[in-house]
């Protein structure tokens, strides 16, 4: 649980793509493992990939008038979003100006003054309707900056693309016909950013190739501009900690059948980036990975924990509820079928037999400011690493 602590703390800013989160995040897990005792896999604890993201290095700004709207609370940016500085003039647009012919759209919104900001009103819209309009939202901000007003809760998340302009999302109940808005809000679109996968092993008892891998993804939403940070506790502070957990765990045992693979991944937040590249380069051959245990969200589990790939794999996830049912560790082990939501996904797909388990529970920030460590409860925690550390010596 400290680790978790830790890891969501202002020190590793969110762990994302600004104030090299991510990266102060790896090199502390890397002396964790180096303390733990793990080993490196040919001299480098780390395995090296890049790729391109978009990122909030320090302006990001609105004020309605003279009010300053509170970032990550008031609003967030698309994030796609492109950079607008400069005192702009609300211009509304209407449904029947969205959901005119694309073309027409976008000489009207050309046509209007360089310091006009759309604003468009989402909150009556609701599926596919609002899917449809944000898609066309997407477009637009490609021509000048634009506000939507919506009433949900903010998520936010990570963009490998680029918008012309600032597209916000601001809370409608903020909005009260301000005659000028004020932006700063600038982006910096990364090219290749470099980013690492934090290996450690452990070898078995007697020689094999056999290996378990446990594995979770570290990094996380990072900050948008100087003032708010995601601290990405539940998702996945908890689940890297859950990981740390298991290999002191595992440490301590005289006996190990399989050899231990435990793996911090980077760039799941972008799209299961870390994963892939491994599967794509891996480090043990796949054929010889028995199975995958993925941690994310190990925050909580008052409600006990969902099982991705249970139907897949019948005969492991009787085993875990067995374990479970003698041990009495979690009121619920609950199946779920395959799911590309977590860096098990292309392990799968590979065909190594994976599991990804997540806790279940009353706290459901998820990709917000408030996903902090004092908000999770670890109820289960405890339990749930004597199931899988037991789970895990069940092979």
């Amino acid at each position: 649980m400290l680790f978790t602590d830790s890891l969501c703390s202002p020190e590793f800013h969110g762990r994302g793509y600004v104030q090299n989160g991510d990266y102060k995040a790896a090199g502390y897990i890397e002396k964790t493992f180096q303390k733990i005792g793990l080993q490196p896999i040919d001299n480098s604890y780390a395995q090296v990939f890049s790729f391109a993201v978009n990122s909030f290095p320090d302006s990001c700004s609105v004020i309605l008038e003279h009010k300053i709207i509170q970032p990550g609370v008031g609003f967030i940016v698309n994030p796609a979003s492109g950079s607008s500085f400069g005192e702009f003039t609300p211009v509304i647009l209407t449904r029947d100006d969205l959901f005119q012919d694309y073309v027409r759209l976008t000489r009207q919104v050309d046509a209007l003054p360089q310091n006009s900001v759309l604003v468009v009103n989402s909150t009556n819209y609701k599926g596919d309707s609002l899917k449809l309009l944000r898609k066309q939202l997407q477009q637009i901000a490609n021509y000048r900056p634009l506000i939507e007003l919506v009433n949900e809760k903010f998520t936010w998340s990570v963009s490998q693309n680029q918008l012309k302009y600032a597209f916000v999302q601001l809370k409608d109940s903020l909005f009260n016909s301000p005659s000028s808005i004020r932006l700063a809000i600038r982006n910096e679109y990364i090219q290749k950013h470099t980013a690492r996968n934090i290996v450690g092993f452990l070898p078995a008892t007697k020689s094999t190739n056999k290996t378990l891998m446990i594995s979770a993804h570290y990094d996380h939403l990072g900050r948008m501009g100087c003032e708010c940070y995601f601290p990405g506790a539940n998702d996945n502070a908890s689940g890297t900690a859950m990981m740390l957990e298991l290999a002191l765990r595992m440490m301590e045992k005289e006996k190990r059948k399989y050899n231990l693979l435990f793996v911090a991944f980077a760039g799941e937040e972008v799209g299961l980036l870390g994963s892939a590249y491994m599967v794509k380069h891996p480090l043990v051959p796949l054929a010889d990975i028995r199975f995958q245990l993925n941690l994310d969200i190990m925050g909580s589990g008052e409600e006990g924990i969902t099982v991705v790939n249970a139907t897949l794999l019948p005969k492991e996830f009787k085993k875990l509820q067995k374990i479970n049912k003698k041990t009495k560790a979690l009121p619920v082990v609950k199946p779920r079928g395959p799911a590309a939501n977590s860096d098990h996904y292309f392990f799968s797909e590979a065909g190594v037999p994976a599991f990804f388990i997540y806790t279940m529970g009353p706290n459901k920030h998820y990709h917000d400011v408030y996903d902090t460590f004092n908000e999770l409860t670890f109820s289960a925690f405890d339990s749930l690493a004597e199931l899988l550390d037991k789970f895990l010596l069940s092979f």
